[in-house]
């Protein structure tokens, strides 16, 4: 038998391996990975190029390297630039001579990933930080040589619109002549929160642009909006370029001790790259003259969890990865854009909300002001359900958060056939529980897998991960437990060639990969760890609180917006409530991001509320180990679920839930 080597593929996910001497892309065809190209494996487009991360990788166990390749050849020369960066290949031409990981850029997928963040109406009161005002100057003349460009603006602004004490940018005034004297004294000067002149263009300007940015551990989305009018202009996205350091924050802490003085350099290049790339699509429309595409963007806000709140800002993120995980800034900071890198007006600030504490990151605290908890009567609680779960519970009277290490189980990472979504991921799952066969629906095609003749499915997206194992509970495949029932006389139960026992969820005639798509043991206990800590952080913030039952659950977060509420109920991934008071709201975190940027009252409230929130650091909790053990059952060990119960009854469902 010939050498096999492992590969990884990210920003995807999958992983598996290859035969020594086979090409990156014959790996990626293997393993369900859709890398462009048009040439038909012709060695001619140079469109499937690759990025080889190089180093040892802690968590997947591997060290990765171009020395694990074959040598570059003339042809490859051809298409990778210096522009490229480093670590370049193309995939048709690579052969695997070693374990890999590979990172595939944004320009070379295929099969584009789905990254479900779009942004929803706003109702607040539109007080940006940044405002526009037009100034018509007098022209000085030999009469008046007294008084300097700087002046002359400065008092135009003070009698006209009351500003007082006002700066300039240096960057700003270093152009203040030329700029004046080419609008024939008529210019536009934009203001930021009523201290510092940040831009002067000549004439009179309208249009007012602000980015509101929302990193997560696996995607990042920015909102131009226009601050005069408060709508999303455009929305971009991506899935968030750290990600080959690392599939969750915890990994890539750990790759940045692991890699003194380049680890974290590497990945705020990475991070920042990739906004920038956002910033230069997201103003494609409405680009105007300047030093860059995105100079029309003079203010920004960010959320993001506290690890990329470090990695973002150049800060060492290992002193939050261990005991007592003390951030190294909790507090709002405004930083120049030019300081970070930025190619926005590089006189705009970078407004980056408060931390809360911890893990719990500016994030939650943009999740917080969107859903207000704090003015509510009810007791809710809200979910931001990712690869880092974040909790908010409580009411007008308090609110508590805490933070919870699911893993990148709930993005398809770490499941056999896991994968993100985009096309030819299954989405939806649907199980008969007398004949145990299923029915699903793949990204990309409009009906059920029954009625489509090509279905070309690959894996499993995060919603369907959640959704196939509760309907595997309810049919009766898997019990309270999670161990599989074999003896249910169907072929879609069995066990795999190590013995261990899968589903069939998809025959290799359905596939697209050539071989059955299957839900495993392990898959199965993979998710039952990332429910079990959302549920037990929230049954312990219960107790902190006082409570016993919940009025409302929010889902927030992008991938909250897409799973099923009665499988996550099933599953068990939050306390029994009643189930139309279960909702989605979206990325709630953006939307944070969004409404600072609106509005500079809700920059303050931010501050004021990140510090007013009581963490409750679950993890030392002396019943932590308890409760976390009985929420791994399905739904749970022990707690009651009566309004689960009456659902399921009412459907006909025989599977036994405590009422």
């Amino acid at each position: 038998m010939s050498k096999k080597h492992k590969v990884i593929f990210q920003p995807s996910g999958r992983r598996g391996e290859i035969e020594d001497g086979k090409t990156i892309l014959e790996a990626a065809q293997a393993m369900g990975v859709d890398i462009e190209g048009l040439c038909g494996n012709k060695k001619v487009c140079g469109k499937c190029k690759v990025r080889i991360e190089e180093g040892y990788f802690e968590k997947d166990n591997i060290e990765s390297g171009m020395a694990h390749l074959s040598p570059l050849t003339e042809g490859e020369k051809k298409h990778i630039k210096p522009e490229d960066g480093p670590g370049m290949r193309l995939s048709c031409t690579a052969e695997v001579h070693g374990d890999i990981k590979v990172f595939v850029p944004e320009r070379s997928r295929a099969g584009k990933q789905v990254v479900r963040k779009a942004a929803k109406e706003l109702t607040i009161k539109l007080d940006p930080a940044v405002k526009k005002y037009n100034i018509d100057l007098v022209p000085p003349t030999l009469h008046d040589m007294t008084t300097g460009d700087w002046e002359r603006v400065l008092k135009f602004l003070e009698d006209d619109y009351g500003l007082k004490g006002l700066t300039f940018d240096y960057l700003v005034l270093k152009d203040l002549q030329d700029t004046l004297r080419k609008g024939e004294w008529k210019a536009t000067v934009t203001v930021w929160m009523d201290k510092e002149i940040i831009k002067v263009e000549p004439g009179f300007v309208e249009a007012s642009y602000g980015l509101a940015v929302d990193i997560g551990t696996t995607t990042c989305v920015g909102y131009l909006t226009d601050l005069s009018t408060g709508k999303v202009v455009n929305t971009e996205s991506m899935m968030n370029p750290q990600v080959p350091y690392g599939e969750d924050v915890m990994s890539r802490i750990t790759y940045a001790m692991s890699n003194p003085g380049i680890g974290l350099e590497t990945m705020q290049k990475a991070i920042i790259q990739g906004l920038n790339e956002i910033i230069d699509r997201v103003v494609t429309d409405i680009r105007k003259d300047g030093p860059n595409p995105g100079y029309v963007i003079d203010d920004l806000t960010i959320v993001f969890n506290t690890a990329m709140h470090h990695i973002f800002l150049g800060m060492n993120p290992e002193y939050i990865g261990r005991s007592p995980f003390i951030p190294a800034v909790q507090s709002s900071l405004d930083i120049k854009a030019r300081d970070l890198g930025l190619r926005i007006n590089p006189a705009a600030y970078i407004h980056v909300l408060p931390i809360e504490a911890g893990f719990v990151g500016a994030d939650n605290v943009g999740v917080l002001i969107a859903e207000e908890p704090y003015n509510q009567d009810e007791k809710v609680l809200i979910i931001d359900i990712g690869t880092n779960g974040e909790l908010l519970m409580g009411n007008r009277d308090k609110v508590c958060s805490t933070s919870c290490a699911t893993g990148p189980a709930f993005e398809g990472a770490q499941i056999k056939f896991g994968m993100r979504a985009a096309p030819g991921a299954i989405e939806t799952v649907e199980i008969d529980p007398a004949t145990k066969e299923p029915r699903y629906k793949v990204i990309g095609k409009a009906d059920w897998h029954t009625h489509i003749e090509k279905v070309d499915a690959k894996g499993l997206c995060g919603s369907a991960i959640i959704q196939v194992v509760a309907e595997m509970f309810k049919a009766g495949i898997i019990d309270k437990s999670g161990r599989f029932v074999l003896d249910l006389g169907t072929p879609r139960v069995r066990k795999d060639v190590e013995g261990k026992p899968e589903y069939v969820l998809a025959w290799a005639s359905e596939t697209s990969i050539g071989q059955d798509i299957t839900v495993t043991q392990g898959d199965v206990r993979a998710l039952q760890l990332a429910k079990g800590a959302l549920y037990t952080g929230a049954k312990l913030m219960m107790k902190r609180l006082g409570i016993t039952t919940l009025d409302r659950v929010i889902l927030a977060g992008a991938f909250g917006s897409h799973i099923d509420r009665e499988a996550s109920m099933t599953l068990g991934l939050f306390p029994d409530c009643a189930l139309d008071k279960v909702y989605a709201v979206g990325n709630a975190a953006g939307d944070g991001s969004r409404m600072a940027l609106l509005n500079r009252d809700k920059r303050r409230e931010a501050n004021e509320r990140a510090r007013w929130v009581e963490f409750v650091e679950i993890a030392t909790d002396p019943a932590f180990e308890k409760e976390f053990m009985q929420a791994m059952h399905i739904p749970h060990m022990k707690d009651r679920f009566p309004n689960l119960k009456e659902l399921l009854l009412q459907k006909g469902s025989s599977v036994e839930i405590k009422g």
